[in-house]
């Protein structure tokens, strides 16, 4: 029987198979391990690796040298110390990290001159500052799985000086500087109408895409890249359905052709929508948004595009980018705009004071909409930009400014050192009452300020956080891997980006409160938190925690306005303060005991160890004896 010929353009021709033989006889190739000869394929070294050639995937890559004048450790940083037993240069957070404790804890250090953070790490300079390394401030999670999280036997003092916590916003009337320049980089633009009519045609076709259940699971027949490509495709035909039933003549124009690359820029917008109403609004698209980035995730991936045929990603639209955009920058810088967006609070106060400020803020609006309005950038859009870092100002008030009230509270009834009475103490003792951790009262009253202080820090740069959040989620050059954590299956994967800003909170919050109690990792990338999704997630939900808390407690003298429940109150209470002690101290003793989790890893003291157990408290605030004044507030 002869053998059937190749297909056309296929042929192999004689050069090509004699050179082919001749290059791979006894070389490490794919033909040579499959023949027969395979026990005669030498050991691939370095020695007769050809140069340039690219490794094994088993081989890891010749480390890189670290650029002059950066950190040695995250090789990203300016180095701005120098360790002189290691001689080796550092940033302030990651020398803080390394030598937070043990032996490290002794190393001289002496801070690098302008010459000298531009010199060789090993060179030596012109002398600074020699100290210590004793106040060490972080702990780096790099290796998070093998880290300990129970070390809070011990008080870490910080010897820097407390440092100034940034407000919501400059007063009215001050000098406003770049602070509204820094924030507005990451501040979303708020939807116009139009663009809210396209995000509820995404939100519809979300709901009806099963795109993580059929990407995260372990499949057979098509391969993940064209799956993901099969279901970007079906989801954007939804989308191109729902256009037309929607608008038909704009429907018509856009998907004739039914070219999905040729729309690429309709399906960008649609998807930065999606993104930008849930950074401003972390309510909502609580099912549909974990859909919408890991769809963007694989979307990113070079062999998805190469089918695609585009991208679904753009940048994010923030104030800054508009102004800058129509160089209008000098709307932030204006002293007036501290007028045009703050926040009008009418508890308390009389009915015409409260007008007098809402009609001074639309003059101030009006004034500056009509100042910096241009050609190209509309009073209405100069508008919308305010209005944007107007809704900034109240996610703050909603998210951040309940963490103050908590510090508030915790200052106001009970006292730093000492507790007057065993109903006030803060004392908590590991397998007592579910805790884990073992403080007397000023351990475990400084335990939960930093841990407030630490929360409020994490709220205030939430929108910052949430941006470098997407930019690790979207990143190109980290990878995902599918991985059972115990909780299901999640796609674990490093957020450099993130982890690196959390570190700086971290260390910015511990300068603040000039002491360190417990364990300082943060886990991320690992079975605890899989991802800056995951992550971003667990801290927009701390409101939800401590807004119920602190509506509660400002309810109660209303309601002791009555007679029948303040008989109530002083029966089960003694007074309203006596209430509201309980509830503060078993939620201060109770939310932050490390409980929520079977081991010290889990839960614990680390970073995020703390926030489980507030959670956990709330789980079993239903079996409280003061839970009806929660169900009457």
């Amino acid at each position: 029987m002869s053998a059937s010929p190749a297909p056309p353009g296929l042929e192999p021709s004689s050069e090509s198979n004699a050179s082919s033989s001749a290059t791979t006889s006894g070389a490490f190739s794919l033909q040579n391990i499959l023949s027969e000869n395979h026990d005669e394929i030498p050991e691939q070294t370095p020695a007769n690796r050809s140069e340039g050639a690219s490794g094994g995937w088993d081989e890891e890559e010749t480390e890189k040298p670290v650029a002059e004048g950066y950190c040695i450790e995250c090789e990203d940083q300016p180095a701005e110390v120098l360790c002189v037993t290691c001689g080796d240069p550092y940033c302030e957070v990651c020398f803080a990290a390394q030598h937070r404790k043990g032996s490290r804890k002794k190393h001289t250090v002496k801070k690098l001159s302008a010459q000298e953070k531009k010199a060789d790490a090993n060179g030596t300079a012109a002398s600074s500052e020699v100290h210590t390394a004793g106040g060490g401030d972080v702990e780096m999670n790099n290796e998070a799985e093998n880290a300990e999280d129970s070390d809070d036997e011990d008080w870490e003092r910080v010897t820097s000086a407390p440092i100034e916590i940034t407000g919501a916003q400059p007063p009215v009337g001050a000098p406003v500087g770049e602070w509204f320049i820094d924030r507005a980089k990451y501040i979303p633009l708020r939807l116009t109408l139009p663009e809210r009519k396209f995000l509820r045609l995404l939100e519809a076709a979300l709901n009806v895409s099963e795109y993580t259940d059929k990407i995260d699971t372990i499949g057979f027949g098509l391969s993940k890249t064209k799956r993901i490509v099969h279901q970007i495709r079906e989801l954007c035909a939804i989308m191109s359905g729902l256009m037309v039933s929607a608008d038909y003549k704009r429907g018509q124009e856009l998907f004739s052709d039914r070219d999905f690359q040729a729309n690429a820029d309709f399906y960008q917008t649609i998807f930065e929508l999606g993104r930008r109403h849930k950074i401003m609004n972390p309510d909502k698209m609580r099912t549909t948004y974990g859909k919408l980035i890991y769809l963007l995730q694989d979307s990113q991936m070079p062999e998805v595009k190469e089918l695609l045929n585009f991208s679904c990603v753009k940048p994010i639209k923030t104030v800054y980018s508009v102004l800058e955009a129509h160089d209008a920058l000098g709307l932030l810088r204006d002293d007036l705009i501290t007028v045009a967006t703050k926040e009008i609070y009418s508890e308390g106060r009389p009915r015409r004071d409260v007008q007098k400020d809402i009609k001074s803020k639309e003059r101030a609006i009006e004034t500056l909409s009509a100042r910096y309005a241009t050609e190209g950038l509309t009073q209405e859009k100069v508008r919308q930009c305010l209005y944007s870092i107007g809704d900034n100002h109240a996610f703050l008030r909603a998210n951040r400014d309940p963490c103050e009230k908590m510090i508030e509270y915790l200052k106001k009834y009970f006292h730093p050192t000492q507790a007057k009475d065993p109903h006030s103490s803060l004392a908590i003792r590991s397998g007592k009452g579910g805790a884990r951790l073992s403080h007397d009262h000023s351990k475990q009253y400084a335990y939960v300020l930093q841990s407030l202080t630490l929360w409020r820090e994490i709220l205030h740069d939430m929108f910052h956080l949430w941006s470098l959040a997407e930019q690790d989620l979207l990143s190109e050059n980290v990878p995902y891997r599918l991985r059972d954590t115990g909780q299901g299956l999640n796609r674990v994967q490093a957020a450099p980006k993130t982890s690196r800003m959390m570190h700086t909170i971290l260390h910015k919050a511990q300068k603040s409160v000039g002491t360190w109690i417990g364990s300082s990792v943060i886990h991320m990338g690992d079975h605890n938190v899989p991802n800056a999704l995951l992550f971003i997630d667990k801290y927009t939900q701390i409101y939800r925690i401590l807004l119920p808390i602190c509506n509660t407690l400002s309810q109660i003298p209303n309601l002791a306005a009555k007679p029948a429940i303040n008989s109530y109150i002083e029966d089960e209470f003694g007074s309203v303060d006596g209430c509201i002690r309980e509830i503060l101290g078993d939620f201060f003793r109770h939310g932050f005991d490390g409980s929520g989790a079977d081991n010290f890893f889990d839960a614990g003291s680390c970073i995020d160890g703390r926030l489980t157990s507030a959670w956990n408290w709330c789980s079993s605030l239903e079996k409280k004896r003061y839970f009806p004044v929660f169900l009457l507030s």
